[in-house]
């Protein structure tokens, strides 16, 4: 899914302000690291599959450890201002220095070398000039990251949402169990959109578009506690849905 927020802002005639953020949904390892090199876009449909491409720019590229963003936290990946036009895809350009930990044990997460190029994700979307563009990419942790085997080794294939506030918006909450670890998940057709509670027990789940939902609080196994259900959870596009304090029994 690919959405685009905008708003105005006060960019020379010509130009858009484009700014790409991350974020998570859970996975259950210790933490995984990714070296963020840069993130580009294509900006026409002619020409070869590797012709078109460029960096946006203000990049801040550093290695990240996904299970950070969790909460409702982000981080921006690249901040610019770049021509106005239509966009085909934007691409995340990841270096060789990923990691992952297991049980406190750090390991090399295996990327494939089509990522030295980068993850492609269709937007098909005209930059108007004088307009912000704001794109959330919402990392799935627990989809992205695929065991080798008895080898114990882990590969990495990114599995990456795009979502924007002014066309979805947002669930956020927080579990009173702040010791139990818990997953906040709801269904958007027939996507399952998930997020980790933080230390604190903050949720935040991103990129849900206007309607009614149910949200389902799911603790540790271990735990013992039962998973708790909210009903009729009203989203509005551009708005965050704070549905309070929640108490696992």
């Amino acid at each position: 899914m690919a959405i685009v927020t905008f708003s105005c802002s006060d960019n020379d005639s010509g130009t858009s302000r484009v700014v790409v953020s991350m974020t998570d949904a859970p996975g259950d390892y210790d933490a995984v690291n990714v070296d963020v090199v840069d993130v580009k876009i294509k900006r026409n449909a002619e020409g070869g599959e590797e012709e078109g491409w460029e960096s946006i720019g203000g990049i801040n590229p550093g290695i990240y450890n996904l299970l950070d963003l969790t909460g409702g936290v982000s981080v921006v990946l690249g901040d610019a201002v770049v021509p106005s036009g239509y966009i085909n895809q934007i691409r995340l350009v990841l270096g060789t220095n990923n990691t992952i930990v297991v049980d406190g044990v750090e390991m090399p997460l295996s990327t494939p070398s089509a990522m030295q190029s980068g993850l492609k994700l269709n937007l098909h979307q005209e930059l108007q000039s004088g307009y912000t563009y704001e794109f959330l990419m919402d990392f799935d942790v627990d989809k992205s990251i695929v065991s080798a085997g008895t080898s114990g080794t882990y590969n990495l294939k990114p599995v990456i949402r795009i979502t924007s506030e002014a066309t979805s918006g947002i669930i956020k909450g927080k579990v009173m169990n702040a010791d139990v670890a818990a997953v906040a998940s709801v269904m958007v057709g027939e996507t399952e959109v998930t997020a980790n509670t933080n230390e604190e027990g903050v949720f935040a789940l991103h990129g849900i578009p206007s309607g009614t939902y149910i949200v389902t609080i799911t603790p540790d196994a271990s735990s013992g506690l039962n998973a708790t259900i909210v009903e009729s959870v009203v989203v509005v596009n551009g708005q965050v849905t704070d549905i309070g304090e929640i108490t696992l029994e």
